[in-house]
């Protein structure tokens, strides 16, 4: 496993260290230079197919590593060494780089990869088209080599496909686990080859971004939205048998129609952020899940000045506590939730607790069940059961940690976990607030 520094391109790039350390620096020569000098990687890139930017690969390639490890189902909130990942790449390039970044990085990572989405637009004299494949089979021999070059091929797979194939094929996967941990991919940003032209005609190219690149991987009739909303249509399908849907785009407005549509069909849980290093191009990500299992804020909403309204609810909350100690407001917190109808553990050690509730249990009405309960039983009766714990029963995942800010002063923050409904969260927040508060 690599261990990289997560800001390694946020300054400019020094061409001129480069050039020294790589004599044949130019061009794709720096995406091969940055890979075997940051990653261990070699690569080999053909003239007439996409260079793919390293930092800003390198950045999906780490939101996926936070997607992950803040959505575990052990609450950790951290990167669990032990965690079997399996990613699909759809439509890996000639370069395979993001599963070879993925792999490098962390060694239980494992990838699938397929072939690019073929163009149906007509050609152009400078363009080729393959029109009777989903395969750019030029591209699928260099994923190939490269994979095998750097000593991949057991944790890399390349699966043929065919336009007929759905974009998420998972019956052409053999030996495939439960689950996959995600999907990525960089779709075509182009509708036509004609937006393709007029785009590059209004930008001038520093070596840095000077690529070529075949149509497969720039253009798809109806561009990134009709690629991504293909995408959100398969994941309607397959739903949890994959834990984060996520494509990157090129667009902002992008962004905000994918959102919109993941709204309409009533899927809460999302991510959305930015790709950037280097203060060069930008690029937008967006992921889906139809799980319960909530991602830091952090990494849900990593877009600087998106509509509010769009952005996902955020998972962490903090309320702040005048009086009292780390010892007593933790046990303030613990009588308090051990008092209701839920699932709770509290360790002191370290001034945190998990807790797993099955509905609103800190309502009045819920509090007033409990006590009618414990009265049954008191008198001799069983209780009728309704506050058993049901460890499959799950509408509220939270965590709690107690901490000294600053100031000094006492911070309870709380972290919603799993769950689909918002509402709920906020009002368990509010409960504990104005208990916290005497209230």
């Amino acid at each position: 496993m690599s261990t990289v520094p997560r800001n390694i391109y946020n300054g400019e790039i020094d061409f001129t260290a480069l050039a020294l350390q790589y004599p044949n620096f130019a061009k794709k020569q720096l995406t091969k230079s940055l890979l075997h000098r940051d990653f261990g990687l070699e690569i080999e890139l053909p003239e007439d197919r996409l260079c793919p930017p390293v930092p800003n690969r390198l950045n999906y390639i780490f939101w996926l590593q936070d997607l992950l490890d803040t959505t575990g189902d052990d609450y950790r909130d951290r990167y669990d060494a032990d965690r079997e990942v399996v990613g699909l790449d759809i439509g890996t390039g000639a370069s395979a780089v993001y599963p070879l970044l993925g792999c490098r990085l962390r060694d239980k990572w494992k990838f699938i990869g397929t072939g690019n989405t073929r163009s149906s637009v007509s050609p152009q004299p400078i363009l080729t088209v393959y029109p009777n494949s989903d395969i750019d089979p030029k591209s699928l021999e260099y994923a190939k080599t490269n994979i095998s070059r750097n000593n991949l091929s057991d944790s890399i797979k390349l699966i043929p496909t065919t336009p007929s194939n759905p974009l998420i094929p998972l019956s052409l996967i053999s030996n495939l686990p439960t689950s996959l941990s995600f999907t990525m991919c960089n779709p075509p940003f182009y509708s036509s080859p004609e937006e393709l032209l007029h785009s590059a005609s209004l930008k001038s190219r520093p070596p840095h971004s000077s690529c070529t690149g075949a149509p497969v991987e720039m253009v798809t009739p109806g561009g990134e939205l009709a690629f991504t909303n293909r995408l959100i249509e398969e994941s309607l399908v397959h739903r949890n048998e994959v834990q984060w849907y996520t494509t990157m785009v090129g667009k902002l407005s992008s962004v905000q129609t994918i959102v919109e549509r993941l709204m309409e069909i009533g899927c809460g849980n999302y991510a959305v952020t930015e790709f950037v290093q280097g203060g060069k191009t930008r690029r937008w990500g967006v992921g889906w899940s139809w799980g319960d299992l909530r991602p830091k804020t952090s990494v849900a909403r990593g877009i600087t000045g998106f509509p509010k309204h769009l952005l996902p609810f955020p998972s962490e909350t903090a309320l702040s506590i005048p009086n009292g100690s780390l010892e007593s407001v933790g046990r303030a917190i613990d009588a308090e939730l051990r008092d209701l109808d839920l699932q709770w553990q509290w360790r002191p050690n370290i001034s945190t607790g998990v807790g797993l509730a099955p509905s609103n249990v800190w309502s009045r009405q819920a509090r007033r069940k409990k006590a009618h309960r414990q009265d049954e039983v008191a008198v001799g009766g069983e209780g009728n059961g309704d506050g058993e714990d049901k460890e499959d029963e799950v509408a509220l995942g939270f965590k709690i940690a107690v901490r000294r800010d600053e100031d000094g002063g006492i911070q309870v923050l709380l972290r919603w976990l799993r769950g689909t409904d918002a509402k709920l969260f906020e009002s368990f927040c509010g409960m504990l607030k104005r208990r916290l508060e005497g209230r």
